[in-house]
């Protein structure tokens, strides 16, 4: 069985400790873990082989967290554009042997009971081996609005139902047979491709022809113009609620998607007061808040059931029970055209990672960490001059046609439009403090020449 684990996805809800460039799946939410990390380790001696479907950007965050799991031989399948899920796993399912047992997970869900679990997977796979296409359901346990529902009879799905109001989902609790859609799929590879074929056929066609023409270098690329005609819709939607080879399993698995901070707040230990266990809080007189901050100290007094998040470039304050609507946060900032829903002060790129210490008009200064046996892309600028003074580690610095080291407390300097390339041959992490000056200092301002990382 295949382990097929979907990447997508910015968490939008969970901003601003969720950015595009480092959503929640990768974030190290428990014990220094991510809920990708976790996704691996829950699944790794369930299915013989994990296949991984990520977009370009965040590709390389899988792979150093896999690198910190020791898991090796994964296979990747990378996508230029997101057109949700149905077209992912179609795309997943072209790869596979058509008589190839699927198990569909998304790598943001929180799944605490891995004996159950385990239980569940494995009477799945009995039902797909039948040529069923299996669906999780978790019991409702209160009227969530935030999820879809599944309303079944045994085995048998009879509809599913999109997120209702609170009113439609106590009705759901009162009838019975409903269960939360935990987005959570069992099924042959063929036998979910013919479905599609069947009720969704141009994506089905579509994402074939994606598949055909996608380039394999060990990782599965799929070209942005074929990814762009393939029409954009869920597997819920494609296929699920169409097919007539549905089944559902009740799964009490103790999951949460964790798609809001009301429900991340419940996966938190508590003090007396209710308040999260945080060791930069201090509270007076304050209960039932949740406070994610791991930079400065928080203090409350005199405040009762709030969500607070402080990161290095925001801060997030929300009653209770509203987190749902952070997601109206992100869709303003994009109209601002602000980079706070799309990148954190520190970036992670495929060589190591960058923190802007300070962004003001007229120059930029960052603090570069590239790690051993790693390069940046040769490149230029045409609108900025660069600075870079090694803090540690000995770089080799390509300007020009000139390569040369650059030790600790030596700089050199990069002229507006000169070709320019920083390596580190050495073994430790080299260090080093980026001033650039310019009219504009943006992410964009960067022509790659060559890339070890296959980016345009």
């Amino acid at each position: 069985m295949t382990n097929i684990i979907l990447c997508g996805g910015s968490g939008t809800r969970l901003w601003p400790i969720s950015r595009t460039l480092m959503p929640k799946q990768f974030v190290k939410l428990f014990d220094d873990t991510s809920l990708f990390q976790l996704t691996v380790k829950r699944n790794e001696d369930i299915c013989d082989q994990q296949f991984i479907i990520s977009n370009a950007e965040q590709y390389f965050l899988s792979v150093d967290q896999l690198e910190e799991l020791n898991a090796t031989g994964n296979k990747f399948l990378l996508e230029p554009v997101g057109r949700n899920t149905a077209p992912a796993i179609a795309l997943a399912c072209f790869a596979l042997d058509a008589k190839e047992i699927v198990l569909v997970s998304s790598s943001d869900h929180l799944i605490k009971n891995q004996d159950a679990y385990t239980k569940v997977v494995n009477k799945a796979k009995l039902l797909a081996a039948n040529d069923s296409l299996v669906t999780f359901g978790i019991t409702a346990e209160y009227p969530e609005t935030g999820y879809g529902y599944i309303e079944a009879d045994g085995e048998t799905v009879i509809a599913f139902h999109e997120k209702p109001d609170a009113q439609t989902a106590q009705s759901y609790l009162d009838k019975g047979g409903f269960y939360w859609n935990s987005g959570i799929f069992c099924f042959k590879a063929g036998i979910f491709l013919e479905e599609l074929q069947k009720y969704s056929p141009e994506i089905y066609e579509t994402s074939k022809k994606a598949y055909e023409h996608a380039k394999d270098d060990t990782i599965l690329r799929i070209l942005y113009d074929d990814m762009q005609a393939i029409p954009e819709d869920s597997i819920d939607y494609a296929v699920m609620e169409k097919s007539t080879k549905v089944k559902v399993v009740e799964a009490n698995i103790d999951w949460s998607d964790l798609g809001s901070f009301d429900a991340l707040a419940q996966e938190f230990p508590k003090d007396e007061n209710g308040n999260s266990v945080n060791e930069n809080l201090i509270a007076i007189n304050s209960k039932n808040n949740f406070v994610y901050g791991k930079e400065r100290l928080i203090s409350l007094v005199g405040i009762d059931d709030l969500i607070v998040v402080d990161t290095p470039d925001a801060l997030l304050i929300s009653r209770k029970g509203d987190s749902q609507k952070i997601k109206d946060i992100v869709k303003e900032l994009k109209g601002r055209e602000s980079e706070l829903h799309h990148i954190h002060l520190t970036a992670h790129r495929p060589w190591g990672t960058y923190t802007v210490l300070e962004d003001t008009p007229g120059y930029k200064i960052k603090r570069i960490v590239v790690k051993p046996g790693k390069r940046l892309s040769l490149q230029k600028h045409f609108h900025r001059n660069e600075h870079w003074i090694v803090v540690s580690g000995t770089a080799t610095v390509t300007v020009g046609e000139d390569v040369r080291l650059v030790r600790p407390n030596e700089s050199t300097y990069i002229k507006m439009g000169e070709v320019h390339r920083l390596e580190n041959q050495g073994k430790i992490d080299i260090v080093l403090i980026e001033a650039q000056v310019g009219e504009y200092t943006g992410e964009d301002d960067i022509i790659r020449l060559k890339d070890d990382f296959k980016r345009s």
